[in-house]
């Protein structure tokens, strides 16, 4: 029987607390899978968060304060990094979508581009405020030459790399690009990704309707994530950098599924094939050496306990909603 981990988080360590205790930082994206464990994260350090939501949003008891904003719109972002001050901005909002559609061009482009021009734009007016952005490893990486970016979501993500390049070249603006794996773990809404998606399916005793499988990618825990990106906050050394963040593991999406299927303890067997590998994936594997080089950081949670305690959180969350 799956059990849910008793609270806590061996990714805060002690020490951390000084450096951001009273630290004014703004989240956009606060609501959003990272976002949430972010601001838990520094709220537990201490710092001031102000999080930003497109709607509004109740008082959690958690200290944050909550902000309602779209950071499509310039002139919104503007007044939000003039009212809050923030000493550090994480800029996790974002519209994650995988899909070939020329329909999503548009709205990756406003959501995953325009926000980050009209963020660095605002900061250029506040100097010294540091700027964390979540890249992707779906963007091409420099050095992989004319490759094509794989969908309208990754090529956003890169072009904004770009842009984040040049404010810092041309402008000093102290921004890190962090270009973050395949993340998962407790808390995960978006049901349509792989890991809920397989978890809840077996779960409910559903065949999950799948790929052919045999993609191979780079799973990396939430609370790792949000390590590095509170390590690149506070690095100095991270200003201008773009980092992978990921294992340096790379795993196919049905090994990925087998191992689920042997935690959850379903006999269940997964439809390969159901649906069509989407044209231009290939394998994104992280390079962390760059990461445990500039922020001191490394991944700690391994695949098999980070889908355990994943499926954990998701077999409690189907046993409430069935008592509720």
């Amino acid at each position: 029987m799956l059990t849910v981990p008793a609270p806590g988080d061996i990714h805060a360590p002690e020490q951390e607390g000084p450096g951001w205790y009273g630290m004014r930082v703004l989240v956009t994206g606060a609501t959003g899978f990272i976002g949430a464990h972010l601001v838990r994260r520094l709220g537990s350090l201490g710092a001031q968060v102000h999080a930003v939501s497109r709607k509004p949003r109740e008082k959690t008891g958690r200290g944050e304060t909550w902000h309602v904003a779209d950071v499509s719109d310039a002139d919104a972002i503007e007044n939000l990094v003039r009212s809050t001050r923030p000493a550090v901005v994480f800029h996790l909002a974002s519209e994650v979508a995988g899909a070939r559609d020329p329909r999503l061009v548009r709205p990756m482009l406003e959501s995953n581009l325009a926000s980050v021009v009209n963020l660095l734009t605002a900061v250029a007016d506040s100097p010294g405020t540091r700027v964390v952005l979540a890249g992707s490893l779906e963007e091409p990486r420099p050095g992989e030459g004319e490759a094509a970016p794989s969908s309208p979501y990754a090529v956003a993500k890169w072009a904004a790399s770009g842009y984040a390049r040049m404010f810092h070249h041309l402008w000093d603006i102290p921004v890190t690009t962090l270009r973050i794996g395949m993340v998962y773990g407790p808390g995960q809404q978006d049901t349509r990704k792989l890991v809920p998606y397989v978890t809840l399916s077996l779960l409910r005793g559903e065949e999950p309707r799948l790929s052919s499988g045999t993609r191979q990618l780079d799973w990396v825990y939430v609370d790792d994530v949000v390590d590095a990106l509170v390590a690149a906050g506070r690095v100095p050394e991270a200003a201008g950098q773009s980092l992978d963040i990921g294992t340096g593991t790379r795993t196919s999406i049905r090994d990925t599924v087998e191992l689920l299927g042997r935690i959850v303890g379903s006999s269940l067997r997964p439809r390969y094939g159901a649906i069509s590998d989407r044209p231009l994936d290939s394998a994104r594997i992280a390079d962390i050496a760059p990461a445990a080089e500039v922020l001191g950081w490394r991944p700690v949670t391994g695949l098999d306990e980070g889908l355990r305690l994943t499926a954990a959180w998701y077999a409690d969350r189907l046993r409430r909603d069935a008592s509720a």
